[in-house]
C-alpha cells in the first residue's frame, strides 16, 4: 500500500490491484471529455476484457481513484497488431523495443484531484509487475496533447530523419529507468553487512540463531575463486544479497532429478553413456489367446491407455521418495511389446485376487506423472551445442523439445483394438522388463549453485537482475541451480527458472530449479514460420510423440496455409540467435458454441466481447526447456494470430487414434487454466422440434477436457505451491478434493500425488455392462473423468497404502515404496470385503441365527477362496465380467450373490444381461440390523424388484447368514455354501460366490492408520475441520467418524454427498496455500462443539432387475425407515403418479415448507437422471404450482410433466444462481428507511407462525409497490436471454 495526495486536499491510502470487469461502471464515471479525445470513445468492459494488463487503484473504502489498461500493441488504425514493431521502427529509433519488453497504454482515467499521483503509481506498479517490461508507450492522436498527469510521465519520442509518418498520431514513452530502474549488482563487501542484516532478520532468524549475528560478514570475508557474494543496491544501500558457489554435486542431482534435458548439468564428453546397451534378448513368450484362455493385461483394450510406448528409456516421474528398485523400461529389442508407464520394479502389473477377495490389479508398482510437466520429458540430447556458449544456443539444444515423457506418451496412446473386448484376467504372467537405464555423464560440471539469497520485499520483482552478474563470475558455466525446501513459497526469482521433475527414488527432500545462460538472451522473437524454418522445427521436435502429425501440419502450412478443407492454419516459431527454439500451430476454434455451452469458459471471459474469429485452437506447441520462462510470452501468439482466446483439449486415453493424433502434448500446459465442464440439460428433442437448441450446442462429441488462456491471463502469474500433498484413495471424496485443487486457476500445485490401487478412474473405455454393475452416486459419472482430466495435474502411484511413518512423514506403499508428504489426506472409504463365515454347523439341531457361534459382521482375515469375489470399482467389475464370460457362462455351475445392498441387485441384473440364466443365480439376502431400513426404503419398490427377480427365474433367499464354505472342509475353491436363518438352514452348490454383504474399512488401511497411532474408534476419528490427531494428516469420507466429544456418533461423512465433502475438505485446506484468502479464524468454543452439515442431496441411481431404471434423491439423513419418517408431524406430504407394476412409478416428497425433499423414480423407460436431480430443494411454486395442479387432478404422470418445455430452465446449471439473485432482491431494502420483504415476513412470523390472508395480501402489495416484482421479472428475462443458446424454447419480449 502507498498513498496519493491531492493539491491542498486529503491524502488517500491506496492499493493497486488487477481490474475486474465489475469495476467498469465506476471506471466510466471517471471518464472526462479529455479522456475521449485522447483514447476515443471506447467500451470500457471490452477494453478491460482484452487488455494484457489492467490496473486499478482503490482507497481503503474500495472507491476507485484511477485505472489504466495496457495492451501489447498500439491503439492506432495505422498499425496492424501483428506488425506494430515494423511500423514503429519506420519512424522512430526503436531498435531496443520488442514485443517482449513493450506495452501500450490504451486507456487511463483518474479522479481529477489525484490524477498525478495515480498515474505515477500505476506506471510504477506496471513496471514492477512485469520485470521484462522496459518501454511503456502512449499513442496520442494528432492535435491532442496528453493530460498533465500523463505528460509528466511520458515523453515524446523523436522521429528519425527519414521518418515519413505517422501522420495522425504521436508516440510518447516512459522508460523503466525513470520509474523502477534495474538494480545495480556488484561484489559484496563487509561494509554491506549493516544494510543486509535487517533484511535477513525480517524474513528469518534461523541463520543468525545457528551461525551467530555476524555470519553474513564471515561469509563475505570468505570469498574466493569458487565462492562469491554479490549484492544489489539502490542509491548506495544494499537491498539484496546472493551467495554463489561453483561446487555442485551433479552426480547426486542426476540421481535425484530428471536431468536428461540438461545433459546432467555436465559438459558433453566422448565417454558419456546416453543410450542403453543393446543386448540381444529373446522375445517374450505370450500364449495364444483362446476362447477360454485368459488374456494378458497387454491384450485388454482398456489397458493401452495406461501403458507406455516401447521406446521409453527414461520415463519421467514427478514423485519423490525412496523406492527399493530402479524404474524399468523396454529395451529396444522389445519395441513391439508395450510396457506399463513408469513401472517400478519387477514385471508389469498383473490382475489377481487380493487376500481380501477383490479382483485387483496388483503386485508391481506403477508411477504416472502428470501431463502438465511435458516440458521436462525424456531426452538424451544436451541443452548445449558443442561450443556450449549462449551465442550458439542449440544446434543440439533445439532438439530437446522433450514434449513428452514415456509416461506422458502412454497417457495419449490410442487404445488397442480387440473384437472380444476382454477384461483383465488373473494368472497371466507378463514378460519381464529389463532394468531402467540411467544416463552416465563423464564430463566436468557445467553448473554453479546459489547458496543463499535474500532481497527486500520492495524490490523482489527485480530479483532477475542478479543473473547476468553471477554468470559473469563463472564464464565457463552454463547453468545455475538452486534447491528450495518444499514448503517455501516460490519467490519471483524462481519464476525465471525451470523446475526439474524429481526422479524416483530421490534422497533430496527439496525442489531443484535450473536456469541456463541462454535464458539471459532477450533475443527471443516470435514470428510466423517460413519454409526455411522446417529443418529447425524438425530438430526441435525430434523427441515429441506425434511429431509426424506436427511436421505434416507444418508442411501443409508451408504448402497452402490451410487444410484441404479450407481451414486456415497458423504456424509460429520462436527464434533465438537465429535458431528455432519453439513452434506453435493453431487453427480457428470451430466449436466455440459447444465450448461455451459445455464448459464454464465464461468464468474467464465475457463471451460477447470476443468475436467468433478471435477464438483459436492449439494443436501443437513445443518450447525448449531453457526458455520455459518465456512460455507465456510465446502464448502471445494471440497477438500475431489476431486471437483473444486459445483453447487446448485433452482427450481421454481411450479416445480414437484419429482424434489423439491431431494434437501433441504442449509444453505450456502449466500456463493455461483448466475449465470446468457444465452440467447439461437432457432435451426432449423430438418434442421441441424447431425450438431445440442449435446443433452446435446439442451435438454429441467425444468428451474432452478444455484448457484455456486469454490476453488477460498472459501477464497474470500463478502462485506456485511445492508442498507435497498426498491423497490416499481414489474415492469420490478424494477425487472431489483433487478436482477442487486442480481447478484453482490462480494456483499451481506441483506436487499433488494420488496413491490408489488402480490409479485414477475413467482410464478404460466406457462399457455400459461394466458401468452398470454397481449403483451410481452421481458424484462422478464415467464421462466426468474425461471432462476433468485429473491426470493432467495429479501424479499417480499405483498401489495400496501399507503404513504411515509420521515421524519422517512418508506413506509406505505395498512393496516398500516410500511416498513423502507434507500434507496427507486419507480418503480410502469403505469397500466390500470377503464375508467371514460364522462357523455354524447346519447339521446341528436348532442351529439358527440366534445361536451363531461367531458374529456374521466380524472381519475375515487371511487368504479367501479363489472364487469368492468382491467388486469395488470399475477395474474389479471388468475383471469379474471377464471371469464370468470365460469361466462361468458356458459351464453348468451356480452363482451365489450374497448381500441385500443396491449393488447386489445391480450385479444380478448385469449377470443376467451377460447371458447367465436366472435359474443359475441365487440371491442370498442377509438379515438387516434392528430398525435398519432396506436399501430402497420403500415397500412398493422392494415389491417391484422381487417380482422382476421372480420373472427372471432368480431364486431369492431372505434372512440368511453365511455359515460355512465347503461344509467347513476348507479349500481354496468354494464348491458349496451353507447358511443359517431364523428357521431352516440352507445349503447351495456354487461355482462363484459374489459378496456384496457389507462395506468395511479395508484392513490394510486400518492397520496403517492404527499402527501410526492415529486415533481409531471403529473408524478413523476426525474433528469438524477434518483433522486427525496429527496436524499434518486429514481424512474424510466413509473412512472417518467424528470424535465422541461431538456426541454425534450416528452422523458421519457417509451420510452426506461425497462430492460436497471433498469440496469442503479442499476449501478448508486452501487457506494454507492461497494468499488471496483471509486467514481462517479458529471456531468459537460453541461452534467447535458442532459438526459440519452439508446441503447437497444424497443420490442413488441404478439399473435394477428387469432393466428397470431406479433413481432416489433425498436429503442427507440417518438410516430410519420410511414409515417412521412419515409418522412425524412435520414430514410434509407425498405426491405419487404411476405404479410399480406399470413401470412408471414417480414419488415426490414435498416438506412442510413446500420444497422438494425426496425424489423416487422406478421406470422401465429411460429417465433423465440429471434433469430430475435438479428438482431437489426447489420450491413447488417454481414447478408451475405443482401441488395445486396435483390436487386438482391435472397431473397424471410426472415423467411427461417434467419433459415439458416450460421446465427446462429449472434444469439449467445456472438456475440456482438465478434463485440466489431473486433472494437477494427480497433481502435488499428499497430505501434505508424501509424494511426489506424478508424483514417484514420475519416480523409477522415472530408474532404468529401462520400468516393470515390479510397479511399475505399486504406482502403481495408491498412486493409489487416496492419495485421488487419488476426487479424479479427483469432478472428472469436477463437469465433467459443470457442463456438463450441453451433455452431457445422460451419466447422473449417482442417475439409474440
Amino acid at each position: 500500500m502507498t498513498s496519493v495526495s491531492s493539491p491542498g486536499g486529503p491524502t488517500e491510502v491506496i492499493n493497486a490491484r488487477r481490474t475486474e470487469s465489475l469495476d467498469a461502471p465506476r471506471i466510466e464515471q471517471l471518464s472526462t471529455s479529455s479522456t475521449e479525445q485522447l483514447f476515443g470513445r471506447v467500451n470500457v468492459v471490452s477494453v478491460i476484457e482484452k487488455a494484457n494488463l489492467a490496473v486499478t487503484l482503490c482507497n481503503e473504502q474500495d472507491d476507485i481513484l484511477g485505472h489504466a489498461a495496457l495492451y501489447d500493441y498500439p491503439n492506432t488504425t495505422e498499425a496492424d497488431q501483428a506488425e506494430w514493431q515494423q511500423w514503429l521502427s519506420q519512424n522512430y529509433d526503436t531498435a531496443a523495443c520488442t514485443p517482449l519488453n513493450s506495452l501500450f497504454v490504451h486507456y487511463f482515467v483518474a479522479r481529477k484531484e489525484y490524477a498525478h499521483g495515480c498515474a505515477q503509481e500505476i506506471i510504477r506498479t506496471i513496471f514492477n509487475a512485469v520485470p521484462d517490461l522496459h518501454f511503456c508507450f502512449l499513442v496520442v492522436p494528432q492535435g491532442v496533447f496528453p493530460e498533465p498527469a500523463l505528460s509528466a510521465i511520458f515523453r515524446p519520442m523523436e522521429k528519425t530523419e527519414e521518418a515519413k509518418g505517422p501522420d495522425n498520431c504521436s508516440i510518447f514513452v516512459s522508460h523503466r529507468h525513470e520509474q523502477a530502474p534495474v538494480l545495480h549488482v556488484r561484489r559484496a563487501t563487509v561494509e554491506d553487512h549493516d544494510d543486509l542484516t535487517p533484511i535477513f532478520n525480517r524474513q528469518s532468524d534461523v541463520l543468525s540463531t545457528k551461525y551467530g549475528d555476524f555470519f553474513l560478514a564471515e561469509l563475505i570475508e570468505a570469498q574466493d575463486d569458487n565462492n562469491h557474494c554479490v549484492i544489489a543496491e539502490v542509491e548506495g544501500t544494499a537491498v539484496g544479497f546472493m551467495s554463489v558457489c561453483n561446487e555442485v554435486n551433479t552426480s547426486l542431482l542426476a540421481e535425484c532429478f530428471e536431468l536428461g534435458p540438461f545433459h546432467g548439468l555436465c559438459r558433453p564428453h566422448p565417454d558419456d553413456i546416453l543410450e542403453p546397451p543393446r543386448e540381444p534378448s529373446p522375445p517374450p513368450t505370450v500364449p495364444e489367446p483362446s476362447e477360454t484362455a485368459p488374456t494378458t493385461a497387454d491384450q485388454r483394450p482398456s489397458s493401452a491407455a495406461s501403458q507406455a510406448s516401447a521406446k521409453s528409456k527414461r520415463s519421467e516421474t514427478a514423485m519423490t521418495g525412496e523406492i527399493s528398485e530402479s524404474i524399468k523400461a523396454e529395451a529396444p529389442e522389445k519395441a513391439a511389446a508395450p510396457s506399463p508407464a513408469g513401472s517400478v520394479t519387477g514385471t508389469p502389473p498383473t490382475v489377481k485376487r487380493s487376500s481380501k477377495g477383490s479382483i485387483a490389479e496388483a503386485s508391481e508398482l506403477k508411477v504416472k506423472p502428470k501431463l502438465s510437466e511435458a516440458h521436462m520429458g525424456e531426452s538424451s540430447s544436451s541443452l548445449m551445442s558443442e561450443s556450449s556458449r549462449a551465442t550458439s544456443v542449440m544446434s543440439e539444444a533445439s532438439k530437446v523439445g522433450s514434449v513428452k515423457s514415456a509416461a506422458s506418451r502412454a497417457e495419449l496412446a490410442p487404445p488397442t483394438t480387440a473384437t472380444d473386448q476382454r477384461s483383465p484376467s488373473p494368472g497371466m504372467e507378463p514378460p519381464n522388463i529389463p532394468p531402467r537405464f540411467t544416463p552416465v555423464y563423464k564430463g566436468e560440471s557445467n553448473a554453479f549453485c546459489v547458496h543463499l539469497f535474500c532481497i527486500d520485499e520492495r524490490f523482489e520483482m527485480r530479483s532477475q537482475d542478479f543473473l547476468p552478474y553471477i554468470f559473469s563470475l563463472f564464464p565457463e558455466k552454463d547453468f545455475v541451480v538452486m534447491t528450495v525446501p518444499h514448503l517455501v513459497p516460490e519467490f519471483p526469482l524462481l519464476q525465471n527458472f525451470v523446475r526439474v521433475t524429481p526422479r524416483v527414488p530421490s534422497i533430496l527432500a527439496e525442489e531443484l530449479y535450473v536456469f541456463h545462460r541462454a535464458g539471459l538472451l532477450k533475443d527471443f522473437v516470435v514470428r510466423p514460420a517460413t519454409s526455411e524454418d522446417t529443418s529447425g522445427v524438425e530438430g526441435l521436435v525430434q523427441s515429441v510423440e506425434g511429431r509426424e502429425q506436427l511436421l505434416k501440419d507444418l508442411h501443409q502450412y508451408n504448402e497452402a496455409r490451410r487444410d484441404p478443407d479450407g481451414m486456415e492454419i497458423q504456424t509460429y516459431v520462436a527464434v533465438s540467435q537465429q535458431q528455432v527454439v519453439g513452434v506453435a500451430i493453431l487453427r480457428r476454434e470451430e466449436n466455440v458454441e459447444y465450448i461455451r455451452s459445455h464448459y464454464n469458459v465464461e468464468d474467464f471471459i465475457y463471451y460477447n466481447h470476443h468475436a467468433r474469429s478471435e477464438h483459436g485452437h492449439i494443436h501443437h506447441l513445443a518450447l525448449n526447456p531453457i526458455f520455459q520462462h518465456y512460455s507465456k510470452h510465446f502464448l502471445k501468439v494471440l497477438r500475431l494470430s489476431h486471437k483473444s482466446c486459445l483453447y487446448y483439449p485433452i482427450y481421454p486415453p481411450y479416445a480414437a487414434k484419429e482424434t489423439l493424433t491431431h494434437h501433441s502434448l504442449i509444453t505450456a500446459l502449466n500456463e493455461m487454466v483448466p475449465v470446468r465442464a457444465r452440467q447439461q440439460i437432457t432435451y426432449p428433442l423430438e418434442r421441441l422440434g424447431i425450438n431445440a437448441p442449435s446443433h452446435r450446442v446439442s451435438k454429441q462429441q467425444e468428451c474432452y477436457a478444455v484448457n484455456h488462456i486469454n490476453r488477460k491471463l498472459t501477464l497474470e502469474p500463478k502462485v506456485t505451491i511445492n508442498a507435497r500433498i498426498v491423497v490416499v484413495g481414489a474415492s469420490d471424496v478424494g477425487l472431489s478434493y483433487l478436482e477442487t485443487l486442480a481447478f484453482c486457476p490462480h494456483l499451481r500445485f506441483n506436487n499433488i500425488t494420488l496413491v490408489s490401487t488402480h490409479g485414477l478412474p475413467g482410464e478404460m473405455a466406457p462399457d455400459s455392462l461394466r458401468d452398470n454393475l454397481m449403483g451410481k452416486s452421481h458424484c462422478y459419472l464415467y464421462e466426468d473423468h474425461s471432462l476433468a482430466s485429473l491426470r493432467s495435474w495429479v501424479n499417480v502411484v499405483f498401489g495400496k497404502m501399507a503404513a504411515i511413518n509420521r515421524q519422517t512423514k512418508h506413506v509406505i506403499v505395498a512393496g516398500g515404496t516410500k511416498v513423502p508428504y507434507d500434507h496427507l489426506v486419507l480418503c480410502t472409504g469403505q469397500q466390500y470385503q470377503v464375508p467371514a463365515p460364522t462357523g455354524a454347523d447346519i447339521n446341528q439341531e436348532e442351529m439358527t441365527n440366534a445361536t451363531l457361534p461367531n458374529s456374521p459382521h466380524r472381519r475375515f482375515l487371511g487368504e479367501g477362496p479363489r472364487n469368492v469375489l468382491t467388486v469395488n470399482d470399475s477395474h474389479d467389475a471388468a475383471a469379474l465380467l471377464h471371469t464370468l464370460r470365460y469361466d462361468f457362462l458356458n459351464t453348468e455351475g451356480q452363482l451365489i450373490v450374497y448381500g441385500s445392498t443396491l449393488d447386489a441387485y445391480t450385479c444380478v441384473q448385469t449377470v443376467l444381461l451377460l447371458g447367465v440364466a436366472g435359474s443359475r443365480v441365487h440371491l442370498v439376502e442377509p438379515p438387516l440390523k434392528p430398525h435398519e431400513p432396506t436399501c430402497f426404503n420403500n415397500p412398493l419398490v422392494e415389491e417391484g424388484v422381487r417380482n422382476e427377480l421372480a420373472q427372471a427365474g432368480v431364486t431369492v433367499h431372505s434372512g440368511y447368514f453365511l455359515a460355512q464354505w465347503n461344509d467347513g472342509m476348507g479349500g481354496d475353491l468354494v464348491q458349496s455354501a451353507s447358511f443359517t436363518s431364523k428357521a431352516a438352514p440352507l445349503r447351495l452348490e456354487c461355482s462363484f460366490f459374489l459378496s456384496f454383504f457389507q462395506k468395511m474399512v479395508d484392513y490394510d488401511a486400518f492397520k496403517a492408520t492404527n499402527d501410526a497411532c492415529l486415533v481409531y474408534d471403529g473408524k478413523l476419528v476426525i474433528d469438524s475441520t477434518f483433522h486427525t490427531n496429527d496436524s499434518c494428516i486429514r481424512a474424510a469420507g466413509p473412512l472417518t467418524k467424528f470424535a465422541r466429544r461431538y456426541h454425534a456418533d450416528q452422523w458421519t461423512h457417509a451420510n452426506f454427498f461425497s462430492k460436497e465433502v471433498g469440496f469442503q475438505l479442499a476449501a478448508n485446506m486452501l487457506h494454507l496455500f492461497d494468499p488471496t484468502l483471509e486467514n481462517e479464524l479458529p471456531p468459537t468454543p460453541e461452534m467447535d462443539q458442532l459438526i459440519p452439515m452439508y446441503d447437497s442431496a444424497k443420490i442413488q441411481a441404478a439399473v435394477l432387475p428387469g432393466g428397470v431404471n431406479y433413481l432416489h434423491v433425498g436429503k442427507p439423513n440417518l438410516k430410519v425407515s420410511l414409515d417412521t419418517y412419515m409418522s412425524s408431524g412435520d414430514y410434509g406430504r407425498e405426491l405419487v403418479t404411476g405404479s410399480v407394476e406399470g413401470g412408471n412409478f414417480f414419488r415426490l416428497h414435498v416438506n412442510q415448507y413446500r420444497t422438494v425433499e425426496t425424489i423416487t423414480c422406478y421406470s422401465k423407460q429411460p429417465i433423465e437422471n440429471t434433469n430430475l436431480i435438479c428438482l431437489y430443494g426447489v420450491h413447488e411454486r417454481y414447478l408451475n404450482n405443482l401441488v395445486s395442479r396435483f390436487d386438482e387432478g391435472l397431473l397424471k404422470d410426472f415423467y411427461s410433466y417434467f419433459r415439458e418445455p416450460w421446465c427446462l430452465a429449472i434444469f439449467h446449471d445456472r438456475f440456482s444462481d438465478f434463485r440466489h439473485e431473486v433472494r437477494e432482491i427480497l433481502l435488499n431494502r428499497p430505501t434505508s428507511d424501509e424494511e426489506s420483504l424478508e424483514e417484514q415476513v420475519r416480523q409477522m412470523i415472530d408474532e404468529d407462525m401462520v400468516l393470515s390472508k390479510e397479511q399475505r395480501r399486504h406482502l403481495v402489495d408491498n412486493f409489487k409497490d416496492s419495485g421488487a416484482k419488476r426487479s424479479v421479472e427483469t432478472r428472469l428475462l436477463s437469465y433467459l436471454s443470457y442463456n438463450y443458446y441453451h433455452l431457445p424454447m422460451y419466447a422473449k419480449p417482442g417475439m409474440v
